[in-house]
C-alpha cells in the first residue's frame, strides 16, 4: 500500500469580545488544497488590534488578511523566512504609512499584535511580534515558544513594547522546530493565556472532548478565560497535526520515477510525438537531443532525458524533475526556459527552448586571436543578469561553466542547464534521502563546495568570474594546474593567483585585479554583490588604477632566482670565511 506523502491538519478556533463591547482580535488558517501546500505549507495567524489604538481592529484585521494574502504569492523558490519577513515587513511600513496619514500618535493609530505559525512539510515556523502567543502541546504538556513583548506595568495594565505599525523598523523574533505527529499547536491572545494557567489549560486539553474536539478545546479555553475574569478580548486557535509526509524512501522514490527513463535515442525516432534530429550533448548524467514536434506546430526544441546510469539514484530524479520546475518559472533573456507540455509523456524527459548559437567554450575555439574584452565584458554582464534573476528567488546556480551557456548570434549569453541548482524553498522539503549538493566542474566551482563550506551567492560570482577569466586568456585557469588537486582549506591558500595580463597583455590591470577580487579563495573577501563585480568590470576602480608593484617573483621569476642563489652563494662563502679564520 502506498503511503500519503502530504502534511495534513485539523483545526478548531473559538473568538469573542468577552468582557468588551468590540472584538479586535482577528484569526485565520489557510490550508492549500493545490502544490502550494508542498512548497508554501499551512499557515494559521492570530493578531490582536491593540485597544488603545483607534484603529487596532482595522491593523489586525489587515495583517492577518494581507499576510494570507500575500504569503502565497510570494515565489515557490523563496524560503519560508525571506517569504513571511518581506510580507510582514511590508504590511509594518504599509501600517505605519496610515497611521502617519491619519495624523494619529504613533502607538494610537494602526497598531496590533502579531504571530503566525507556517507548517510546512515536517517544520514548524514560528513569527511573533507583540504578546498573543503560540504554545505547544505535546506528550501532556503545554510549552510556550514565543516570548512576550510586554512589560505589567500594575495588576490590571501592561505595555506593549513590540508591536506591528508601531514604527517603520520592525524586530520579528523568528524560531522554528521539527513537528510530530499529534502535535498540538495552540494560538492564544492574552485574554486567554493571561487569565488561565498552563495547568488549566492542560487539564482541558487533556479532558475528554465532546463533538468536533478542537473547536471544543478551543471553545473550553475561551470560556475557562472568562470564568476567570479575563477582562480582555478572548481567542483561541488550534492546529493538531494528523499525519507528517510519508518518509518511506520506496514511496518517495516510487512516486518520483512513476515514468520511465528513455532510452538513448538515434536520429529519426519518435518518442511522444518528438522526431529526433540530433544529439548535441552526452554526459554521464544526461543527454540533450535536438528534437523536432511532429504533433504540434513543427517547432524545434531540445529534448533532455537521464542517464539510466540513475534510474534508482531518487536524489537525482528529484534533481531532474526540479530542473524543469526551474525552467518553467524563470523569466530573464539570459536564462533558457522549460516548454510546457500539454499532452501526456510517456517516459522521464523534459524540454527546453532551442538556442540558435554555440557554446562559450566553442567561441573560445573559434577565437583564438587577441580577446574582444567589450564583448567579453558584455558577455559577462548578461550571465550576470540571469544569474541575478536566479539569486532573487533564492536560487543558486552552482554550475556556471562554458558548455552551460549558449551565445547567440548577436553574443548574447544564455544559461542554459538547471541541474545544480539550489532552491532555499525546496530544501525546507524534507525527503529520505541526501540531497547531495550537486558539486558543478572542478575547474569553474569555488573552493566552497570542496571544502564543504556554506554555499551563497558568492560562489556563483566565483564561477562567473572564472568564466571570464577563461574567455580573457583563451582558456586559461588563474591559479595553474595545481587547481584541480587541492582538496584543503591549507591547499587553496597555498595557491598563487595569475594575473590574466601574464597570458593576455592586452587585458588592463584594473580589470585583472577586479578578477582577482571575485576569485578570492576566501568567500568573504570576494564582492558583496554581483552589481558591484560588473561595475568594476565596466568602469575602472579608481583603487585599482594605481600602479601595483608586483613581487619581483611575478614580475621577472629568472631575475627572482637568480639574485636568490647569488645571495646564498655569498652566504655560504662567508660562513666558509668564518670558519677558515
Amino acid at each position: 500500500m502506498q503511503h500519503d506523502l502530504t502534511l495534513k491538519v485539523s483545526e478548531g478556533q473559538s473568538t469573542t469580545a468577552g468582557a468588551k463591547d468590540e472584538n479586535d482580535d482577528i484569526i485565520g488558517i489557510r490550508i492549500p488544497a493545490d502544490e502550494a501546500l508542498a512548497t508554501k505549507g499551512i499557515t494559521a495567524v492570530i493578531a490582536d488590534g491593540v485597544s488603545a489604538a483607534s484603529a487596532g481592529r482595522d491593523a489586525a484585521e489587515t495583517c492577518v488578511q494581507g499576510f494570507l494574502n500575500d504569503y502565497y504569492s510570494t515565489p515557490d523558490s523563496w524560503s519560508v523566512k525571506t517569504s513571511a519577513h518581506k510580507v510582514i515587513t511590508s504590511l509594518n511600513r504599509w501600517l505605519y504609512g496610515q497611521t502617519q496619514s491619519a495624523g494619529y500618535l504613533d502607538e494610537k493609530g494602526y497598531v496590533t499584535t502579531l504571530s503566525i505559525l507556517i507548517l510546512k512539510s515536517r517544520t514548524a515556523y514560528l513569527f511573533h511580534v507583540g504578546d498573543t502567543r503560540i504554545s505547544l502541546y505535546r506528550d501532556g504538556k503545554l510549552e510556550q515558544l514565543t516570548r512576550d513583548h510586554s512589560t505589567r506595568i500594575s495588576k490590571s495594565s501592561t505595555y506593549l513594547s513590540r508591536a506591528i505599525g508601531l514604527g517603520v523598523n520592525l524586530e520579528v523574533d523568528f524560531h522554528s522546530l521539527a513537528i510530530e505527529e499529534g502535535d498540538l499547536l495552540v494560538l492564544t491572545s492574552d485574554g486567554v493565556h493571561e487569565y488561565v494557567s498552563r495547568a488549566e489549560t492542560e487539564a482541558i486539553l487533556a479532558s475528554e472532548p465532546k463533538g468536533d474536539h478542537l473547536d471544543f478545546f478551543a471553545e473550553a479555553l475561551v470560556q475557562k478565560a472568562h470564568q476567570n475574569h479575563s477582562p480582555d478580548n478572548l481567542t483561541c486557535q488550534l492546529v493538531k497535526v494528523d499525519k507528517l509526509p510519508g518518509a518511506e524512501r520506496d514511496d518517495i522514490y516510487r512516486q518520483l520515477s512513476s515514468l520511465p527513463f528513455p532510452p538513448d535515442l538515434k536520429p529519426g525516432q519518435k518518442i511522444d510525438g518528438f522526431r529526433v534530429e540530433s544529439l548535441l550533448y552526452a554526459s554521464k548524467t544526461s543527454q540533450l537531443y535536438v528534437v523536432t514536434d511532429e504533433e504540434g506546430k513543427g517547432e524545434r526544441m531540445v529534448m533532455k532525458t537521464p542517464s539510466v546510469n540513475f534510474e534508482d539514484d531518487a536524489a537525482y530524479i528529484e534533481r531532474f524533475a526540479m530542473e524543469e520546475w526551474i525552467g518553467s518559472r524563470v523569466k530573464n533573456a539570459h536564462l533558457n526556459k522549460a516548454v510546457r507540455l500539454v499532452r501526456t509523456r510517456k517516459f522521464l524527459y523534459h524540454l527546453q527552448e532551442y538556442i540558435e548559437g554555440r557554446t562559450l567554450q566553442q567561441w573560445i575555439d573559434e577565437n583564438n586571436g587577441a580577446p574582444d574584452i567589450p564583448s567579453i565584458i558584455s558577455i559577462t554582464a548578461g550571465i550576470i543578469e540571469g544569474v541575478r534573476a536566479l539569486h532573487r528567488r533564492e536560487t543558486l546556480h552552482q554550475d556556471l561553466k562554458l558548455g552551460n551557456i549558449i551565445l547567440t548570434k548577436d553574443l548574447s549569453p544564455v544559461i542554459i542547464d538547471y541541474g545544480s541548482c539550489r532552491i532555499a524553498g525546496m530544501q525546507e522539503i524534507e525527503q529520505p534521502f541526501n540531497r547531495q549538493a550537486a558539486l558543478g566542474t572542478v575547474d569553474f566551482s569555488a573552493p566552497e563546495y570542496r571544502l564543504d563550506l556554506p554555499a551563497s551567492p558568492r560562489s556563483d560570482q566565483f564561477s562567473i568570474a572564472m568564466i571570464t577569466y577563461h574567455l580573457l586568456t583563451g582558456g586559461k585557469h588563474p591559479y595553474g594546474s595545481k587547481w584541480e588537486s587541492a582538496t584543503t582549506a591549507a591547499d587553496f591558500h597555498q595557491l598563487t593567483y595569475r594575473p590574466a595580463s601574464h597570458s593576455q597583455p592586452l587585458v588592463p590591470t584594473w580589470i585583472d585585479q577586479t578578477l582577482k577580487k571575485a576569485l578570492s579563495i576566501n568567500a568573504d573577501l570576494r564582492y558583496d554583490s554581483l552589481s558591484e563585480f560588473i561595475h568594476d568590470l565596466r568602469h575602472p576602480n579608481p583603487q585599482y588604477l594605481k600602479k601595483q608593484a608586483l613581487p619581483l617573483i611575478e614580475k621577472n621569476p629568472v631575475l627572482f632566482w637568480k639574485l636568490l642563489c647569488g645571495i646564498l652563494f655569498a652566504i655560504i662563502i662567508l660562513l666558509l670565511f668564518r670558519l677558515s679564520s
